[in-house]
């Protein structure tokens, strides 16, 4: 098992006790990249709700998935996304289905919601609205590592502003072992995710690896009760490289799993429209030399978080043909943009 740090949020108002988190912290973010977070306010039973209403989502009948598919040709990552690429030339297709939901915002009042979830809308608005608030509470604590205004990254992620924050029910359908070694044979390299941070809610099918500091690949163990927590790319380009996007992949579940889907109930944190992609001004930052002179010059055009995101998920997912990205970059309004950090 990877070793993670644990930040139990429960000491997050007392005296001192944001500092005392943000130690904790640091080098779960600068040097390995996930963590696991406890003490969140979020009841067991409201958790297994939101998995009860994902499994009965992949239930419902294709036609009424189909409805509201993502916008993949925008960079849009809301609605379904069907599990119909292949990988590469192995002959195997992708065994992921995914429901990616919005804020509850007016800016994304004109997106379509299929049947389940608008009946069940009130009570997924409102858990959306308290898991992006553990992400505001991470971000608070990052500020304070970057020596920055406690509220500059949560407000660079507020909830009220237009960004593509998105609750996600997913599941791994069933493969055949053959299937599973012919995808892995393709390609083992992992990923790293496009946001800012992503929150991972407990589930017991075996799978998820990250990839460690010295290149090994561990399991990551799951905490009863606890969200497993990962920085991602765009919080690595905010910082010039301080903060680690680590490489992560699902694998082939043990035997004695291999039959059963797993599913899973995520939360994406992605800077907003009002943010501009450049290194945050951190005093920290600025002592380790990684505040260029191009990051001080604030009349330079940049692209916004939402720009710069959703050009990523145009490059990666607006393809019929999912190939191997490990290595690449393109080309964005300026900026260089990586597959992978590393």
């Amino acid at each position: 098992w990877a070793p993670l740090t644990t930040i139990d949020l429960s000491r997050f108002d007392e005296l001192g006790g944001k500092q005392e988190l943000a130690k904790q912290l640091y080098d779960a973010i600068t040097r390995v990249g996930f963590w696991v977070v406890t003490g969140t306010g979020i009841d067991d039973e409201r958790i297994l709700r939101q998995f009860s209403i994902g499994n009965a989502f992949f239930k419902e009948p294709l036609e009424e998935k189909r409805r509201f598919p993502c916008n993949f040709a925008e960079g849009e990552y809301f609605g379904y996304r069907e599990n119909e690429r292949w990988i590469g030339d192995t002959g195997v297709k992708e065994n992921i289905e995914m429901l990616n939901i919005h804020k509850d915002i007016p800016a994304w009042k004109y997106i379509g919601r299929h049947r389940l979830i608008e009946s069940n809308w009130d009570e997924i608005r409102a858990f959306h609205r308290d898991v992006w608030e553990v992400a505001r509470k991470l971000l608070v604590l990052i500020a304070i590592i970057l020596e920055l205004p406690e509220d500059y990254l949560s407000d660079a992620h507020a909830y009220d502003q237009v960004s593509d924050d998105h609750l996600r029910y997913m599941i791994y359908n069933v493969r055949t072992e053959e299937e599973w070694d012919r995808a892995e044979a393709y390609s083992k390299g992992g990923h790293t995710d496009f946001g800012s941070l992503t929150l991972l809610f407990s589930q017991h099918v075996a799978g998820l690896q990250i990839r460690t500091p010295g290149g090994e690949w561990k399991y990551v163990k799951p905490l009863e009760g606890g969200i497993t927590c990962n920085a991602a790319d765009t919080l690595t380009f905010l910082t010039n490289g301080f903060i680690k996007s680590t490489i992560h992949r699902v694998v082939k579940p043990p035997k004695d799993q291999i039959d059963i889907p797993r599913l899973g109930l995520l939360y994406f944190s992605r800077p907003g429209d009002h943010t501009p992609m450049r290194t945050v001004p951190s005093p920290l930052l600025d002592r380790l030399g990684l505040l260029r002179e191009e990051d001080r010059d604030l009349t330079e055009p940049v692209p916004s978080g939402t720009e710069y995101v959703r050009a990523r998920v145009k490059d990666v997912h607006y393809k019929t043909v999912l190939d191997n990205r490990e290595g690449t970059s393109f080309q964005f309004k300026g900026l260089k943009v990586q597959n992978h950090y590393t």
